[in-house]
């Protein structure tokens, strides 16, 4: 039997509910670059029958930069990193609420508010709640909150306020963690994510690919994903940034970032799939290919490194023949 037409019988077997295996995991991570088209159709089927051809964009805006007590080796705003870049307390509801225009035109599905920070205290948590309250009064968008490590009072007021979604990436395998960071624990992330859960909140959470990881940390952290029953999953891939422990980090190829996206589709079907930060720097050309397994996309740049403007990204994605999806009031 040839490749391709392994990859379509996994697809449809994936589309009659059957879970992807560790073993059949691991083979999609190491098909041959030959057969990579036969592999994205496959991907593609799965996507088309949850998703249509509609692609959901997500704005970010980085609402408190740098200066993270958190030790996170891949991140520029943690504690154990010396990069040079705009460091700023937290920004202020009417600041929030003025960004979120941005995103609205941008023709965003989704604002996310992210802040550089272990956990929130007591006034960050007033201020997105007031923001939250005024951008839904306004724009027709989901918001979702990455906040770091969450309370249950805490989620219960984030929902309460009208946010959506709450981010907190497991990044990694739980046997790598250890590795990219050391101030807070695997465990600690996952009971984050349940806290969100059990208040209500989607949740969503991702990881980053390129740090150094196995195979086996791949699949592994897709399966943990798919066992949380996470609503949304970004995948990045790594933008080693100077000044960082991972800033010489990186093997990605385009081909081995789309066999991920693909894995991560098959093993999460009918889950939001987001290729994330990273994308332009380890995809390059073959960005569009990427929205054949993903159904999202970050458009106008990350926390603190550039991306796609708005409108780049809008004409990638009507090029597909692909259509942008939009909140309806």
């Amino acid at each position: 039997m040839k490749v391709v037409a392994q990859w379509g019988d996994l697809a449809d077997g994936v589309l009659v509910g059957r879970r992807v295996s560790r073993e059949q995991a691991l083979d999609i991570l190491t098909t041959p670059d030959s057969e990579l088209l036969g592999l994205l159709q496959a991907a593609f089927d799965v996507r088309r029958r949850f998703f249509g051809t509609r692609v959901r964009i997500h704005v970010l805006v980085n609402a408190r930069s740098g200066n993270c007590s958190e030790d996170c080796h891949f991140c520029s705003q943690s504690a154990s990193s010396n990069t040079e870049i705009d460091r700023y307390p937290m920004m202020s509801a009417d600041a929030l609420v003025d960004d979120a225009r941005r995103a609205h035109e941008a023709r965003a599905w989704k604002y996310c508010i992210v802040t550089a920070m272990r956990a929130p205290d007591v006034r960050v948590i007033e201020t997105i709640c007031d923001a939250v309250r005024r951008i839904r009064q306004r724009y027709p968008m989901m918001i979702c909150c990455s906040l770091g490590l969450l309370t249950p009072s805490q989620a219960g007021s984030l929902k309460e306020a009208g946010v959506d979604r709450f981010n907190h990436n497991l990044e990694t395998s739980e046997r790598f963690f250890p590795r990219i960071c050391t101030t807070h624990t695997y465990a600690d992330r996952v009971r984050t994510l349940r806290t969100a859960k059990e208040a209500g909140l989607s949740i969503c959470s991702g990881g980053i690919l390129g740090m150094g990881e196995t195979d086996d940390d791949i699949v592994d952290l897709a399966m943990s994903l798919r066992d949380l029953d996470a609503d949304s999953i970004p995948v990045n891939l790594l933008n080693p940034v100077p000044g960082t422990p991972l800033d010489s980090q990186n093997a990605l190829t385009p081909q081995r970032c789309l066999k991920a996206l693909a894995l991560f589709r098959f093993v999460n079907p009918d889950k939001d799939i987001r290729v994330a930060g990273g994308r332009e720097v380890n995809l390059r050309h073959l960005q569009p290919l990427s929205l054949y397994a993903a159904n999202s996309i970050f458009a106008g740049g990350y926390l603190t490194t550039g991306g796609l403007p708005a409108s780049d990204v809008h004409r990638m994605i009507e090029d597909l023949g692909f259509e942008i999806e939009e909140v309806r009031e």
